[in-house]
């Protein structure tokens, strides 16, 4: 019987049960250890997200005869001069809209709130709860409005009280770039060759998987980015490079986050000009369509091979879980899990005897 592989199955699940409930009961244990990589987790994510976007131009220039430890110190200058050229061209401006915008979030509230009233008054049948929910989400506009500048101002406080784990990144990533390769040979030579070759293949599966991802997400949502800022500005729309700008970001989290970028700018743009709003609603689906048939194919292509529904599933039960933060991280971090499960399998089922390599 013990021999049977439901049984063995069985066996493997109440141990891993098991552990998890030892762990849960080992806090004392545990809380310290995530404390302290809670406080390296800022400089090791922002260098790992440095690392996969400026590593292949290390490899180029290794290609090209050039050692990594010059190669790195090049894609550093590269750095500054684009942080340089940022703080030159792009913040004066960004910061000047911004400021437009705070000052004019009040009227657009008023303005929102009174195209409710005036849709509410040619209402003759109206669900009483659905009224009601929808006053008083009119009525804390300002609230709401208040609640996301002061927010952002505790974000910035929080943004200066983690400046030193800023600052931390950049030496993070000088030795990642420098060393990285010198990773998995000093994980596997512990291990012995069959075993390191199977660790060998899971770890360099898990890079590819991060790079995929990484890179692509950001390419994508750099196209996008300028497409809504040209869209913008023909059409006329205020705040054109803060729109564009905060759909950049919204784009990293996939399927979702366009569509969370759209509803500031179509609002704004109805705001300023009902025919300017339908534009700047055009000017969305033209680029998410864009986006979705011909960058994204092209530059992320199906290395990752997640079905979007999957996609969509993971995103809002992380976004429940863990909010913005697992509105980030969900893709990447269920494509890792995939990879590893992926692997275990194939190592599982090359392992068995022949015409036995199915679990059930």
């Amino acid at each position: 019987m013990t021999k049977q592989k439901p049984f063995r199955i069985l066996i493997y699940l109440i141990l891993t049960f098991s552990l998890i409930y030892l762990v849960h009961l080992s806090d004392f244990i545990f809380v310290p250890i995530g404390l302290l990589l809670a406080s390296i987790a800022v400089p090791i994510i922002g260098a790992g997200l440095f690392f996969y976007i400026t590593n292949p131009l290390v490899d180029l220039l290794e290609r090209y005869k050039v050692k990594r430890v010059f190669g790195t110190l090049i894609i550093f200058v590269l750095i500054g001069l684009i942080v340089y050229l940022i703080s030159l061209f792009l913040i004066p401006p960004l910061q000047e809209q911004t400021a437009r915008l705070v000052e004019n979030v009040p009227a657009i509230a008023k303005w929102l709130e009174e195209l409710w009233e005036l849709w509410q008054n040619r209402q003759k049948y109206l669900p009483a709860a659905f009224e009601d929910s929808i006053q008083n989400a009119i009525d804390n506009l300002d609230t709401y409005a208040e609640q996301v500048v002061t927010n952002l101002f505790s974000m910035i406080s929080s943004v200066f009280s983690f400046l030193f784990s800023f600052i931390m990144i950049p030496f993070f990533l000088f030795f990642m770039l420098k060393d990285g390769k010198k990773l998995i040979p000093f994980i596997t030579q512990f291990f012995s060759e069959k075993k390191a070759n199977s660790i060998e293949t899971l770890l360099k599966n898990i890079n590819q998987a991060l790079t995929s991802f990484i890179q692509g997400q950001v390419l994508v949502s750099i196209f996008v980015a300028v497409i809504l800022l040209i869209g913008y500005s023909i059409v006329g729309l205020n705040y054109a490079l803060v729109l564009a700008i905060f759909g950049l970001f919204m784009n990293l989290i996939p399927f979702i986050g366009p569509w969370i970028s759209a509803i500031p700018a179509v609002v704004i743009g109805f705001f300023q000009d009902p025919m300017i709003g339908v534009w700047t609603a055009v000017i969305m689906i033209v680029a998410q369509q864009i986006e979705g048939n011909l960058i994204s194919p092209n530059i992320m292509g199906k290395a990752l091979n997640l079905h979007p529904l999957t996609v969509i599933t993971v995103i809002l039960a992380a976004g429940a879980m863990f909010g913005f933060v697992g509105l980030l991280f969900a893709v990447p971090s269920y494509a890792v899990a995939k990879t590893i499960i992926t692997h275990l399998y194939r190592v599982y089922t090359n392992s068995r005897p022949v015409g036995q390599k199915n679990i059930f």
